[in-house]
């Protein structure tokens, strides 16, 4: 069976992670990384053995031949070295979210669909162990009719969170609710609903946002409705950090750490910790026996190695990757439709016919310029923005 070539752009945390889980899976083989700093790119090819060694995409490209690049790099820079890479004709993997608009998105759409090649968009959590045992009760029918979904982010500033974990909530929502059919959204700054001037640019480079506390409600397919939480905490909180499917015979609840299935719907405070039954992770067929060999192993490694097994059998079989280009550009829809209807209070029909990014729109049509530049770093940010609001 064919062994796919892989080459990593980008060597930082994410990068490394990449890089390892491709070289440790039995149909993969990791052929050329790049990044401008040579300490990082000698550090991981050293310890993975790759000779191949660039500082130049391009030339990694045509000199290694790989069938699929990864993109693990800065949230800003996703969809324009997408572009870049996907000139080539090559299968891309980009870390999410895949784009920081609309216009982004569909740009690097388009551009695989004229080459002929794949886009699958990095969100493990929907491929994790813990979301393949909730998938596995789910698909047996054990909840019932799915008529509910509920998720949280777990405490960052709600705009960032919603570019950040929200793309990986979201996934999951659309994994079992279906495409979004419509939004309505509300979001405040310190309690009090968004203006133009709190629209911001986001941490870590993640595009342009709104609102601390962000509440979305999503309308999908079938019915099934569901609720979005972005809120900001005073710290983060993990354990806020769930998906939970409610059916007319039972729940699901899905957490980074543990899945759990609830028999009943319709269980009071008293009774509820009882009846809750811890499900089994579901490991990728070949994992548990590489995995020890996997280097730095965090508890992302597995729903990484997934997500490689996932588009090895995606490229065997000349299919899309379950986290394709497709559904990544849908949770960029979303969540530019929760900003519109935020910010115009108004429901958000999806797909949207204007791409452009709604915040953007917004502040435009009252006869603002672009935002302030604001720090990178997560902590420098909120002290800007506390200071922007006169703490």
């Amino acid at each position: 069976m064919k062994t796919y070539r892989v080459a990593i752009l980008g060597c930082r945390s994410r990068g490394s992670s990449a890089a390892r889980v491709y070289h440790a899976h039995p149909r993969t083989k990791v052929v050329g990384l790049c990044d401008l700093l040579a300490e990082r790119l000698n550090t991981l090819g050293d310890e993975l053995g790759v000779a191949a060694r660039y500082d130049d995409l391009d030339a990694m490209i045509r000199e290694t031949e790989p069938d699929i690049v990864a993109i693990p790099t800065a949230p800003a820079l996703h969809a324009p070295l997408a572009l870049r890479v996907l000139e080539h004709g090559v299968n891309i993997e980009v870390e999410k979210p895949m784009g920081m608009d609309l216009i982004e998105t569909d740009a690097v759409m388009d551009k695989a669909a004229a080459k002929g090649v794949q886009v699958a968009v990095h969100h493990q959590w929907r491929l994790s162990a813990w979301t393949q045992a909730v998938n596995k009760v789910y698909q047996e029918g054990k909840i019932g009719d799915l008529r509910y979904i509920y998720a949280s982010g777990k405490g960052y500033y709600g705009g960032f969170g919603l570019m950040e974990i929200g793309t990986h909530l979201l996934t999951h929502m659309i994994k079992f609710g279906g495409h979004c059919q419509s939004v309505t959204a509300h979001a405040t700054t310190r309690g009090r609903p968004i203006s133009p001037h709190d629209v911001l640019p986001a941490p870590r480079g993640n595009g342009t946002i709104a609102g601390d506390h962000v509440t979305a409600s999503l309308q999908f397919a079938n019915g099934v409705t569901g609720t979005l939480l972005q809120h900001r905490f005073d710290q983060i909180q993990l354990d806020a950090h769930v998906v939970e499917l409610y059916g007319s015979e039972g729940r699901l609840l899905w957490h980074p750490k543990g899945a759990w299935w609830l028999p009943n719907p319709h269980v009071l405070p008293a009774n509820d910790i009882d009846q809750w039954q811890a499900l089994q992770p579901i490991y990728a067929e070949s994992f548990e026996q590489v995995a020890d060999k996997i280097p730095g192993q965090s508890k992302m490694t597995e729903g990484d190695y997934w997500f490689v097994d996932e588009y090895v059998r995606a490229l065997d079989e000349g299919r899309e990757h379950e986290c394709s280009g497709t559904e990544g550009r849908h949770v960029i829809e979303i969540i530019m439709g929760i900003f519109e209807s935020a910010a115009y209070a108004t429901r958000v029909e999806l797909p949207q016919a204007d791409r452009q990014h709604p915040l953007t729109r917004w502040r435009q049509e009252a006869g603002l310029g672009a935002p302030e530049p604001m720090p990178m770093v997560d902590a420098e940010w909120l002290e800007e923005e506390e200071r922007r609001l006169g703490a």
